[in-house]
């Protein structure tokens, strides 16, 4: 077996990030670097990626559907609307992470794309200009776990902030490009690479 890989109990090779938990493994095998085209989910992607700062992804996955619930099922034109009365609510919501700037960023962010979106025609028309020309074939163990800010998220972190984003930095920017597919971060050998990144 090929370093940074893990045998499920399905004997199927898979990063290793996302051990033998059933959720985490779903989310590696059918969503994550699958590349995404629609704003809403691009939306919801880049809010969750906000909320995951400082805390593992597995607790936001835990959370995801109550997430969705709350806000709308991350609708930025309803969410945009948002009033405090909805913030105070939001933060009585126990079924996802009560943290004020987050929350509020997320209203602001809904704000900011729908702007995006008049200038640019589309999230994921804007989006694909910050893919990177090429990465070539899938990259090693050593490689991807060190990789977690390149020049092309440092670029969009820095585009969106121009914008008025808010809890864009350049790290969250990766993990957010490797989530919606702008980049394939399967590691080499996994059974889920892909073959139409």
């Amino acid at each position: 077996m090929l370093e940074g890989l893990n045998k499920g109990i399905d004997g199927k090779e898979r990063c290793w990030w996302c051990g033998d938990d059933p959720l985490y493994m779903s989310y590696h095998d059918h969503e994550w670097g699958r590349p995404v085209h629609d704003d809403y989910v691009l939306f919801e992607k880049i809010c969750l990626e906000g909320f995951q700062a400082g805390l593992s992804w597995l607790t936001i996955l835990r959370k995801r559907e109550s997430f969705r619930k709350a806000f709308q099922r991350f609708d930025f034109k309803v969410i945009s609307e948002f009033t405090e009365k909805d913030i105070e609510r939001l933060l009585q919501d126990e079924g996802i992470i009560r943290h004020r700037g987050k929350i509020e960023a997320t209203i602001h962010n809904a704000q900011r794309v729908k702007e995006l979106i008049a200038q640019e025609g589309s999230f994921s028309l804007y989006i694909k200009q910050f893919q990177p020309a090429s990465r070539g074939t899938l990259l090693s163990y050593e490689s991807l776990k060190t990789l977690s800010i390149t020049e092309e998220s440092k670029a969009l972190s820095k585009d969106l902030k121009q914008r008025g984003f808010k809890f864009v930095g350049p790290t969250t920017a990766y993990a957010f490009m490797q989530a919606m597919g702008l980049v394939n971060d399967h590691v080499n050998g996994c059974d889920f690479s892909g073959k139409s990144f």
